[in-house]
């Protein structure tokens, strides 16, 4: 029974900082790094660096207000500190959005990787793995915590053990540097379809880092917020420097470019070069606990917007409730049904209902971005002109600002010209749209103006 509307401060820095982990190595590094080489070849390099580049600029900001306005909660709090209160009640819900159709995604992915062993309905196994998760969830949130950083110390584990035994095979027990170095030379060098290409895999490379602003999430349920943000802000550059980079690196030298299928892991096909026993079953496992992991995180996350939205405003107070345990678990509930109920519509209408579904939450999160790059800018001169002095800072402002923020739009216009990347963008923009009119329309004219801790 819901009795209390206080969560849980258990989570632990080592939490935070696996959670960190675990939302940039999901299924997308294992398995969708092969269309990213397809694309650009070798040089695909370059954009994961851009990529990573912007997610630590994100980081970084989320870390500069985290420090300047601790207490606020999440991200979405400080969206409606910089921009207004429309942006918060528009960010948190299309945050929310995103991730209850990534519950439903992932759930049907775990499924059909379990249908190879376990034959019962994808259904059956979908409900099967929300089920489970919402277990955990329900638990406590110190439950969830223990299990992300397990799931994400497999990962970590399977990435490091991956680059070390290609290193191995470069410079030890391979063919040589010079041998590898020629293979790349023989199949077009290092931008085989042109260093323009290096931009036409940042939306594909850009989806698959996505993820490591969970971490200022959980860290609200710790005792020390703002520093934990600023922890996995100051880390994440590093982590996606090595864990992508790395790998990837990694990748070419053993394997050339245009044997990577896409769709299929890349990590496998290079261990099936150097010959590494039962490298399939292995990696496929490593993609199963991406896969549940996400699904766990997905759950969270959905549950503690509904808390913090129900808190602020933005939502039914109903939300705002937790359980003895200290969790919120109407949003774990309800979060969890309504992931059920997207299953269900890819069932029932998988090319209709559940694509259109999947098409307007893709590009949502891509919006979340903007709006926490605008956000901040604002927020910033608002402080600056203030006279405040700021613990923690963009450097170079507002030029590197600014310069994410045109990032973000880029990738959006790049999707846009792409034929089958444009539906997305569109459907997401309307429900962007949506979502602001429903608070100009309704929310801004009926519920009183809660005051929100921050700059005058």
């Amino acid at each position: 029974m819901s009795h209390d509307a206080k969560l849980a401060h258990s989570l632990k820095p080592r939490h935070v900082t696996m959670i960190s982990i675990g939302g940039i190595i999901g299924a997308g590094i294992f398995v969708g790094s092969s269309t990213a080489i397809r694309i650009a070849g070798p040089a695909v390099l370059g954009t994961y660096f851009l990529c990573g580049l912007l997610v630590f600029v994100i980081m970084r900001m989320l870390g500069e207000m985290a420090m300047a306005r601790p207490g606020v909660g999440s991200f979405t709090g400080y969206t409606s500190l910089g921009l207004g209160p429309w942006a918060g009640f528009t960010n948190a819900w299309l945050y929310y959005y995103f991730w209850v159709t990534t519950i439903a995604f992932e759930a049907l992915a775990g499924a059909d990787m379990l249908a190879t062993v376990i034959h019962l309905p994808a259904a059956v196994l979908a409900a099967g793995l929300i089920a489970v998760m919402t277990g955990v969830n329900l638990l406590s949130v110190k439950t969830y915590g223990e299990f992300e950083l397990w799931f994400a110390s497999f990962k970590v584990v399977t990435i490091i053990g991956f680059i070390a035994l290609g290193l191995g095979y470069i410079f030890g027990f391979g063919p040589g540097p010079g041998a590898l170095a020629h293979q790349i030379a023989s199949h077009g060098g290092f931008a085989p379809e042109g260093f323009g290409a290096v931009f036409l895999a940042v939306p594909t490379v850009i989806f698959s880092m996505m993820g490591s602003e969970v971490a200022t999430i959980a860290a609200v349920e710790t005792e020390d917020p703002a520093t934990n943000v600023v922890r996995s802000a100051r880390t994440v550059a590093l982590r996606i420097m090595f864990f992508y980079i790395g790998s990837i690196a990694v990748i070419l030298a053993i394997l050339p470019w245009s044997a990577a299928v896409e769709g299929e892991s890349p990590f496998i096909a290079a261990l099936g070069v150097v010959h590494v026993p039962y490298a399939e079953r292995v990696i496929t496992a490593v993609v199963f606990t991406a896969i549940v992991s996400c699904l766990n995180s997905a759950i969270y996350v959905t549950s503690r917007m509904l808390y913090e939205m129900g808190q602020r405003g933005d939502g039914p107070a109903f939300f705002a409730k937790t359980s003895s345990r200290k969790v919120p678990d109407r949003g774990i509930l309800i979060s969890a049904l309504l992931g059920f109920a997207v299953v269900i519509t890819a069932i029932i209408s998988r090319k209709g209902i559940y694509a259109f579904l999947l098409q307007s939450a893709g590009a949502t999160i891509l919006f979340v971005y903007l709006l926490i790059i605008l956000s901040q800018i604002r927020l910033r001169r608002r402080l600056e002109a203030a006279g405040e002095t700021l613990p923690v800072r963009v450097w170079a402002f507002p030029y590197i600002s600014i310069a994410a923020a045109t990032g973000i739009v880029a990738v959006l216009v790049m999707m846009l010209v792409m034929k089958d990347q444009r539906t997305e963008v569109e459907l997401s923009a309307g429900v962007f749209v949506l979502c602001v009119a429903i608070y100009s329309l309704f929310i801004h004219r009926t519920r009183s103006a809660a005051a929100l801790p921050g700059v005058a």
